[in-house]
Parts: C-alpha cells; sequence; structure tokens
C-alpha cells in the first residue's frame, strides 16, 4: 500500500499539472531575470482569476511574449499587443496585456540600476527566503515586505502589481516559503 502524498492544502485533490507545479516550482528560489520576469507577467494577469486558469495559458503566454525575453517584450508595438489580445491562450484583458510592456520596461530600468532584477526583489527579503509554515488558519496574502516591493514597483511605473500580487509572486520564486508544515516539500526541505 502506497502512502498518499501530503501537500500543501491548496494543491491537493487538483489537477496533475497544478500538482506538478506545487512540487517541482513553487516556493523554489529564483535568481534567473527571465523567469522572474515570466512570474511577475503571469502572477499579475492572474489577478481577479485562479492560478489555475494562467498555469493552463502558461505556453500561450509563452509563446505571446517571446518567452518572456524582457527586451522584446519591452519593445513590442501596439499593434503586435493588440495582435496578443486575439490570442485565446491568453488571458485578453486590455490593461494586462499592455501592463506587460509597460512592466518589461521597468524592469530593464531596474536592471540597468541594480545589474540584475534578482539583486533588486531579493533585497525585500536579506537576499534569502523567508520560511513560514502556515496552517490552513493563519495563511497570509500580504506581508510588510509585500507591501514594501509593491510600493516601491508602482512608483517604477508598474502596474499589477499590488501586494496580494507581490505576495503570491514572492511565494512564486521562493522569496517566502509558505509550504504548511505537513507538506512533504517542506519536510524535504527541513532536512536540508
Amino acid at each position: 500500500m502506497t502512502k498518499e502524498i501530503q501537500r500543501c492544502h491548496w494543491a491537493a485533490n487538483v489537477k496533475p499539472f497544478y500538482q506538478q507545479y506545487h512540487d517541482s516550482e513553487w516556493g523554489v528560489p529564483v535568481h534567473d531575470d527571465r523567469l522572474l520576469f515570466e512570474m511577475l507577467i503571469l502572477e499579475g494577469a492572474q489577478a481577479g482569476l485562479s492560478w489555475e486558469t494562467i498555469l493552463k495559458r502558461r505556453d500561450g503566454y509563452r509563446k505571446a511574449f517571446s518567452n518572456f525575453d524582457v527586451a522584446k517584450v519591452a519593445r513590442m508595438t501596439d499593434e503586435q499587443l493588440e495582435s496578443v489580445l486575439l490570442n485565446a491562450d491568453v488571458i485578453r484583458n486590455r490593461l494586462k496585456v499592455f501592463g506587460a510592456r509597460k512592466n518589461a520596461i521597468a524592469f530593464r530600468a531596474i536592471q540597468k540600476e541594480f545589474g540584475s532584477f534578482d539583486s533588486y526583489v531579493w533585497s525585500f527579503v536579506g537576499g534569502k527566503p523567508q520560511v513560514r509554515r502556515p496552517t490552513a488558519v493563519d495563511f497570509r496574502s500580504t506581508s510588510p515586505e509585500s507591501d514594501a516591493l509593491s510600493k516601491d514597483l508602482k512608483k517604477r511605473g508598474m502596474t499589477f502589481v499590488g501586494s496580494t500580487i507581490m505576495y503570491a509572486f514572492m511565494q512564486a520564486v521562493g522569496m517566502v516559503d509558505d509550504h504548511m508544515a505537513e507538506c512533504f516539500r517542506a519536510k524535504r526541505k527541513s532536512k536540508t
């Protein structure tokens, strides 16, 4: 008899691709600017929607936004963005689609100022993951760090970067490790 894998409550009894995301990506520290940009855009696209909805369209986003090449996205024309709005493989919200270019421009300015977006964004958590082991009743959606990151990104011209979105981004890229105590990912991490 095989023992059932214990996952965070949000990743239990969901579709296999969603569990795969939880098991292999969520909470793993990311230091690659391309992937950080991808997650920034995807988390912004999620606003008002489920993460499952975005994950199902992830390949569509990669195709529509040149595999999240920030320089290419920053140079997208209005016409190119209008064509993205016709693409059923992405969320066809004008503000979110055009916001990708706006965020790419700000992202590149941050890279120029700090040497990388990685250096910039990880400074909000002191360069190392914040490890929490929440329960279902204390699962948070913001933190003082996500508040500060959100405020600074907005000041730099980004959109769809509210504190709740930034906390989800921080969880996704491993700046915050919120795997629940009973989750196999938390147990595996605590042994290392």
